[in-house]
């Protein structure tokens, strides 16, 4: 099953899309800029084999709902996400606002 659902943050709307899958569950919160995921992202192929797209995207570990990915420190983040001043250690939401 597929959900798609928009999620307001500070006053602007993001795009949370959950992916129920056998034992997993994909969890995204986007828009047009970025997007944060659950721990199935791999940063180091956007960072590497992907470095031309210039992708901005954060990596949270163990989350299990959307609401815990919104609240969750980021584990790991593109280069492109850096430049835009999100840091390891920034929970979802705030990393989110930061891609406004």
């Amino acid at each position: 099953m597929v959900t798609i659902t928009p999620v307001e943050i500070g006053g602007h709307t993001f795009i949370a899309t959950s992916v129920k899958l056998p034992k997993t569950t994909l969890l995204t919160v986007s828009n047009d800029k970025g997007y944060i995921m659950c721990g199935a992202l791999d940063v180091s192929l956007l960072n590497n084999r992907l470095k031309d797209r210039k992708i901005v995207a954060g990596r949270a570990v163990g989350v299990k709902t959307i609401e815990e990915l919104l609240n969750a420190p980021l584990e790991s983040i593109t280069w492109e996400a850096e430049n835009l001043g999100i840091q390891v250690g920034m929970i979802g939401k705030d990393a989110l606002l930061k891609m406004i």
